[in-house]
């Protein structure tokens, strides 16, 4: 369940992804799988060719790419997700989130 993000926030992310953008969008989240994460950053295009190989970048497989609806993304958690919100210049997400 996503918290903290409002439905502008959503929209854009969702349009982007759909224009064959990589879109991130980042939010509150809980899980009881991951206990010491609290966000997750959903990093999204509908261009899977282009998702893949940006997260090929970062060491991400594409098998690895959540094939939900209309979104395909990976889920970013943890270090790896502070680390790609650091090296992508998302720093008001990083402040806001993480």
């Amino acid at each position: 369940m996503a918290f903290g993000i409002n439905r502008r926030e959503l929209n854009d992310w969702k349009q982007k992804a759909t224009a064959g953008e990589i879109a991130f969008i980042t939010h509150y989240w809980y899980d009881p799988r991951f206990p010491e994460c609290h966000s997750v950053t959903k990093v999204a295009s509908s261009n899977l060719k282009k998702l893949a190989e940006w997260g090929a970048q970062y060491g991400l497989k594409s098998e690895w790419i959540h094939q939900r609806e209309s979104f395909p993304h990976f889920d970013l958690l943890g270090d790896k997700q502070v680390q790609i919100l650091k090296e992508e210049g998302k720093h008001s997400q990083l402040q806001r989130f993480c």
